[in-house]
């Protein structure tokens, strides 16, 4: 049994991505852990930049903290394949260089929230993500996850925004 997602890792990754100039947002569920959400999950969910010379750095990086990196996973990561699911190291990583419903990493970056040292992807991302995944794990996570974006939100302002809700604003206004 692999160990549940804890802040721990979340730091030894952080540590090890930005020894190596890797350009990565938390995602997922870990990435809504990060924000205060009160829920487990089962790897640290990475939204990295796609381009050759952030793989090679990835690759680097988990290899220095213990990953076991075959040279499929190497060709696998240095590509940017949209999924890659990585189980020969301390805890569960899972590089997402394509999440669901959202758009670019450049876009989301430029939205993400950097708390306590951790580069996290907006809240509002991290949900229209698990929107357009469709996945039932995922769509049973909204409701809570909604609730606590408006929380969230509530204490802390400006209210985020999504790609989705800068679309809509462009179109309502255009």
């Amino acid at each position: 049994m692999r160990p549940q997602f804890q802040p721990e890792q979340a730091k030894v990754i952080a540590g090890a991505f930005d020894a190596a100039n890797v350009d990565y947002l938390f995602i997922g569920k870990s990435g809504a852990i990060l924000l205060g959400f009160p829920a487990v999950t089962q790897d640290v969910d990475i939204f990295p930049a796609r381009s050759v010379e952030n793989g090679t750095r990835i690759v680097r990086a988990l290899r220095n903290v213990g990953f076991k990196v075959t040279p499929e996973l190497e060709e696998a990561i240095v590509r940017g394949k949209d999924f890659v699911q990585i189980k020969s190291g301390p805890f569960d990583v899972d590089l997402v260089f394509a999440p669901d419903g959202i758009a670019n990493f450049a876009e989301a970056k430029a939205r993400s929230i950097n708390v306590e040292g951790f580069r996290v992807a907006n809240l509002r991302d991290i949900i229209a993500s698990k929107r357009a995944s469709g996945r039932e794990k995922d769509l049973i996570d909204l409701p809570l996850l909604e609730r606590f974006r408006q929380e969230y939100e509530r204490l802390h302002t400006p209210p985020l925004r999504s790609a989705g809700d800068i679309a809509n604003k462009k179109a309502q206004a255009g």
